[in-house]
């Protein structure tokens, strides 16, 4: 069997290329967003994940996979309390797309 490789330099391409609608690309680019401070904010820490599950009122198996890129079924409000969870707050702003009317 013969594989086609693709390749997606941006986060929209790779969106397209897995076949999420843009709605779905522009969650999964927000969550990814805030997995990558998540993930820098715990190395520059002495923090383990059953702490920041503790305070994040989550599980510590949960944090790990999600810190090992597993968001399937993780709502973005559990990104906002594990970032709390470590000292950072989530700041939201909104820019008019013209193609979104």
């Amino acid at each position: 069997m013969k594989v086609k490789t693709i390749k997606a330099t941006t986060p929209e391409e790779l969106a397209r290329t897995l076949g999420l609608s843009d709605i779905e690309a522009q969650e999964w680019k927000v969550q990814h967003a805030m997995l990558k401070k998540l993930r820098q904010a715990i190395k520059s820490q002495p923090i383990t994940h059953a702490e920041i599950a503790r305070k994040a009122g989550s599980s510590r198996t949960r944090v790990t996979a999600i810190l090992n890129g597993n968001l399937d079924n993780v709502s973005s409000d559990l990104l906002i309390r594990l970032l709390g969870a470590v000292g950072y707050a989530v700041r939201v702003s909104f820019t008019r797309v013209d193609s979104a009317a």
